[in-house]
């Protein structure tokens, strides 16, 4: 069971590390690093590949890249000196380092030597929190980031921690050794219940102590200021990535059955992804270019714009974690139409503060829909109130990063003792 409170330790070093960082779509991480710091904690920001141009929507993404190291954007000069200087330093933490990198490793030659490349870049990365006094790493994906955390830290010597958000560490957890990075963490973070269950079932009973939940929280863009009552017009918005796992490709099936029937509304699809030009042409195929559009990426005020602009969000997705995008949702008054997928059930509440149809049903989702674009807009408005106040509740940014930092805090106070 979680237990919080404030250690009350001076300010903390610390460096976050994830693939790539930031983008429009890394608001949830954006909000999470600037409480951090607004709480009196240094905080340097480590990117493993560079952030596409194309989600640099405004300034404070652009100016989070700016102040970002990326590690793949260093010479491969650089990046192979930085492990020669760890193997001579220190050369236990290296073998050390080394053996741990081949349990990282899955069939097949690439897959067994793929590890190595973690570890020249952890090289590099243990040189940079050693420059930056760094006292606590940070890792937000289990994936590659994971791996170069979990060898960084037996590099440098700095403890590490994990946020896991799913799905997709979920759906390899051997070949990504999710036991071994989460054995080897000062502690675990899960986003919600459901993701903290799944790290139940893939790791070691005797670790579940260290395995915490902290909720991704709203910030100030959506969670500030008055709310406005549901638009009588008839818009539905979605919002995020156009892949396979967000179910987009089942939202305009179900957008088609609709425009089929003869109802009168708008879906606007805001993100972009591998997906969109096959969306394109379902859409044109359905002879929905006059109802639905694709607007790509957006910054975080046009969102919310869109979003009081519309009726519900509707997310269908296949897979996920716990999507902020409903937090953001719910949090304007705007109820949302999602799936009984992973932790979105213990935010959703059907009936109360929105619907949630079967993964992949393109007739269920429809209904709900059409019920959403015919509602009187004061039931609506019922609905979101109710959805604002679970987020109120349990996805506050503030309160979310003063838990994190207590887990930070005890980390370093457990470093100190071991030491």
């Amino acid at each position: 069971m979680d237990s919080f409170g404030s250690v009350g330790l001076s300010t903390l070093r610390i460096a976050y590390l994830t693939s790539q960082y930031a983008r429009a779509s890394d608001t949830f991480l954006r909000d999470e690093v600037a409480e951090v710091r607004a709480l009196g904690h240094d905080v340097f920001t480590f990117s493993v590949r560079a952030a596409p141009l194309g989600e640099l929507v405004d300034e404070n993404v652009a100016r989070e890249r700016a102040n970002t190291e990326v590690i793949l954007q260093v010479s491969p000069f650089s990046l192979v000196m930085a492990a020669l200087v760890c193997a001579w330093r220190r050369p236990g933490r290296w073998w050390r380092a080394l053996r741990e990198s081949f349990s990282l490793g899955w069939p097949g030659w690439k897959g067994r030597l793929w590890p190595l490349f973690y570890l020249v870049e952890a090289a590099y990365l243990a040189c940079r929190l050693e420059a930056h006094a760094v006292e606590h790493l940070h890792v937000h994906i289990a994936e590659g980031p994971g791996a170069v955390g979990m060898l960084a830290s037996i590099l440098s010597g700095v403890p590490y921690s994990l946020t896991i958000h799913g799905p997709s560490e979920f759906d390899i957890p051997l070949t990504l050794a999710l036991d071994r990075k989460v054995g080897r963490a000062a502690f675990t973070v899960a986003v919600c219940e459901f993701g903290r269950s799944q790290l139940y079932r893939w790791t070691n009973p005797e670790d579940w102590d260290r395995i915490h939940i902290v909720h991704c929280g709203v910030g100030a863009t959506f969670s500030n200021g008055p709310g406005e009552p549901v638009p009588t017009v008839s818009r539905l918005v979605f919002v995020g990535r156009l892949a396979e796992q967000k179910g987009p490709l089942v939202l305009i099936e179900a957008a088609a059955l609709l425009a089929r029937d003869g109802l009168e509304f708008e879906l606007n699809l805001i993100g972009d992804g591998p997906l969109r030009s096959l969306m394109e042409g379902r859409i044109a195929r359905h002879g929905l270019t006059d109802r639905v559009r694709i607007s790509g990426w957006m910054t975080s005020d046009s969102i919310r714009r869109e979003l009081l602009a519309s009726r519900a969000l509707v997310l269908p997705s296949f897979a996920e974690g716990l999507p902020v995008v409903l937090m953001e949702a719910l949090a304007l008054g705007r109820p949302a139409i999602s799936t009984y997928v992973a932790g979105i059930p213990e935010l959703v509440e059907p009936g109360s503060s929105g619907w949630l149809v079967p993964a992949g049903a393109v007739g269920p989702l429809a209904e709900a829909m059409r019920t959403a674009l015919t509602l009187a807009p004061e039931d609506l408005d019922r609905m979101g109130q109710a959805g604002a106040h679970a987020v109120a509740e349990r996805h506050d940014v503030r309160k979310e990063a003063r838990r994190l930092v207590d887990l930070f805090e005890q980390a370093r106070s457990r470093a100190d003792v071991a030491r």
